[in-house]
């Protein structure tokens, strides 16, 4: 038996959920989602912070637009879904121009000295730091409300989540998508391939041409918090030359090497070379040293070749649309690339204006 709708989501992450809970305002949509849950890879494994200086302009713009979504997120849950954080970028006489290129353009950014960057993280080395700058707005993200929050708006609107429900083929017929998989089949006019690390297997399963998509591995820690330091009002700190960052996490430390390991699409685990690598950068700009991992992971955060999103219906097959390439950017700009996506299928023209959707459009990638 093969079930029909107007829009099939293939993949479950933010990206998603979030198109389809925007979507099914006008439409039937349905999710298919290969593992046992939402948010199974890149979303559940995020650093979950809103940095709206991260990113080049197109991606700066989605930022912006995103914000006001996070601040006041009327249908997607009841409150706002930010909490203050901060974020300070410490630089070693290597990375000075790395702070200068972060403050070309930005909003909000301020330059500090080295004893205002460790009156806010006590245990940085001020002898480390030949440069600092503070991005005051930079606040946490609620992802677990919000993905659920789009998924509650997807249901209440008509919309259905099948969960494993892996493609296993995909084909055009008669006007149609026709998607196979261990649930059944399933078919519409439109296919949104939201796939992921996996997008760029999506198309090549659908006949349609790959974008070049590449799937990069970022791993990440959980350290006890130093001893004697609650660490739960210090700021997000990071080396700007990116060789590693730390975010408290419910009272711990959260520390990711900061690595863009070129990987196939897979479950990722971290490697434990790259991890050590990573934490002796880091011990070199504190004062503690790294004593005991009590948690390791790693996710795969995918990127096209200018490190933008691909948002748009394929140039080479009919009612194929991609939604894919968020890298590290996928749960900031998703209220953003949701609505833009939910636009585009509906054929309406989007607020945040042509020079964004024309940078976003997949067309420029083949």
């Amino acid at each position: 038996m093969t079930e029909g709708s107007d829009i099939i989501v293939i993949g479950g992450g933010i990206a998603g959920i979030s198109a389809a809970g925007r979507m099914a305002a006008d439409a039937r949509v349905t999710v298919l989602e290969a593992e046992e849950a939402i948010g199974y890879h890149a979303t559940g494994r995020s650093a979950a912070i809103y940095i709206r200086n991260y990113g080049n302009a197109t991606l700066r713009a989605l930022n912006a637009a995103s914000e006001p979504v996070f601040r006041e997120p009327d249908g997607i849950t009841d409150t706002s879904l930010l909490t203050p954080r901060g974020l300070l970028y410490l630089a070693l006489p290597d990375d000075v121009a790395a702070i200068d290129r972060m403050m070309e353009g930005s909003t909000g950014m301020e330059r500090v000295d080295a004893d205002a960057a460790v009156r806010m993280v006590p245990i940085l080395r001020r002898e480390a730091i030949a440069a600092a700058a503070i991005e005051p707005g930079a606040q946490d993200i609620d992802v677990d409300r919000l993905l659920q929050g789009f998924a509650k708006m997807l249901r209440h609107r008509g919309g259905r989540i099948v969960t494993q429900a892996r493609a296993n083929r995909i084909s055009r017929e008669r006007g149609h998508w026709r998607v196979e998989t261990p649930q059944g089949a399933f078919e519409a006019p439109v296919i949104v391939n939201a796939g992921g690390a996996w997008a760029d297997a999506v198309a090549r399963m659908a006949g349609v041409q790959p974008l070049g998509l590449t799937p990069m591995r970022r791993s990440a820690v959980i350290l006890p918090a130093p001893d004697g330091h609650d660490v739960s009002s210090w700021p997000l700190f990071a080396c700007a030359g990116e060789g590693w960052y730390a975010k408290p996490e419910a009272g711990k430390l959260m520390i990711s090497p900061a690595d863009e390991d070129p990987s196939e699409p897979f479950d990722a685990w971290p490697d434990d070379m790259v991890l050590a690598e990573g934490l002796h950068r880091f011990e070199q700009a504190v004062t503690t040293p790294v004593t005991r991992i009590e948690r390791s992971w790693a996710g795969l955060r995918s990127f096209f070749p200018d490190r933008t999103p691909a948002v748009g219906f394929a140039p080479d097959a009919e009612g194929f649309f991609w939604l894919a390439g968020q890298g590290g950017y996928g749960v900031q700009t998703s209220p953003a690339l949701s609505a833009l996506a939910a636009d585009l299928c509906a054929g309406r023209s989007s607020p945040l204006g042509d020079p964004v959707v024309q940078a976003l459009a997949p067309q420029r990638l083949i």
